[in-house]
C-alpha cells in the first residue's frame, strides 16, 4: 500500500499584526502520497505558493503540523531539519536563479557542494546529469549564453543532483514559450514515471495541472475541493 511522504495537520499560516494581520492558509489538512503527481492551483492569493513552501520546509507554520517520511519536522534539530530537506526535496521554479556568473555545470552542482561532496564526484554527477537531459555540450556555459529552455533543463538538473524523492515545480513554464513549456513537461513527467519521483506542480495553468494525478484546488486559503485523475 502506498504511504504518505508528507502529511499536514491543520496548517494555519499567518502574516502581520492587529490590523494588518493576514491569514494565508486557514487549517490545511492533506495527505502527498509516495510517487504521486499533484497539482496546487488556485488564483492569486489562494495560498497556493504558501502551501508550497509550507510543504517543502522553505517556511513554518504558524500553527499545525508537517510529517515528512514519518518525521514529525517541528521535532528535528537544526542541522537534520536541513539536511532531511535537502537530500529528499527538488526545486524548478520559474524564475531559474541561476548564478550568472557560473558555469551551468558549477550552477547544477551547487547542492553537492553545500553537502560537502568532493569536486571530482560533483562534476562526475553533474556531467552524467547533464547528460540525461541532453545538456553535456553546455556545461562548460556561463548560464547568461542558454536559451530559457536551456535554463529551465539546467534547473531540472539541478533539482535531480542529489536524488530526490519529491520534486516542487512552482510554474515551471511560466517563463517559456508553449513549445518549449511543453517539452520541460514532458521532462517532468518522464521523470515522475520512470523514477518514481513525487511530483509537486503549483500552477494557475490548467491543462498543466490536467496532466497530474491529483488536483488540490485552493482558494481563500484553503482546499476547495480535490480532483483524480490525468485528464489531459
Amino acid at each position: 500500500m502506498a504511504s504518505p511522504v508528507l502529511e499536514t495537520h491543520g496548517l494555519v499560516k499567518t502574516y502581520g499584526h492587529g490590523e494588518s494581520e493576514f491569514q494565508a492558509l486557514k487549517g490545511i489538512t492533506t495527505k502527498i502520497w509516495n510517487a504521486e503527481s499533484v497539482a496546487v492551483v488556485g488564483k492569486s492569493g489562494s495560498g497556493k505558493s504558501t502551501l508550497m513552501h509550507l510543504l517543502a520546509l522553505l517556511d513554518a507554520p504558524t500553527q499545525g503540523s508537517i510529517v515528512l517520511s514519518g518525521q514529525m519536522t517541528s521535532q528535528l534539530g537544526a542541522r537534520e531539519f536541513s539536511q532531511l530537506r535537502n537530500e529528499t526535496f527538488g526545486f524548478v521554479f520559474q524564475q531559474f536563479f541561476l548564478n550568472p556568473q557560473q558555469t551551468v555545470l558549477e550552477n547544477v552542482t551547487l547542492p553537492l557542494k553545500i553537502a560537502g561532496v568532493s569536486k571530482t564526484e560533483r562534476n562526475q554527477r553533474g556531467m552524467e546529469t547533464l547528460e540525461q537531459l541532453d545538456m553535456a555540450e553546455k556545461a562548460k556555459n556561463k548560464a547568461t549564453t542558454l536559451s530559457g529552455g536551456q535554463k529551465q533543463r539546467a534547473c531540472i538538473a539541478r533539482a535531480l543532483i542529489n536524488e530526490p524523492t519529491v520534486i516542487f515545480a512552482d510554474e515551471p513554464t511560466g517563463n517559456l514559450d508553449t513549445a518549449t513549456g511543453e517539452i520541460v513537461e514532458d521532462i517532468l513527467f518522464d521523470l515522475h514515471t520512470l523514477r518514481m519521483i513525487t511530483l509537486i506542480v503549483v500552477t494557475h495553468d490548467e491543462d498543466l495541472a490536467a496532466k497530474c494525478q491529483r488536483r488540490l484546488i485552493m482558494q481563500d486559503g484553503q482546499i476547495l475541493r480535490e480532483e483524480h485523475g490525468v485528464t489531459a
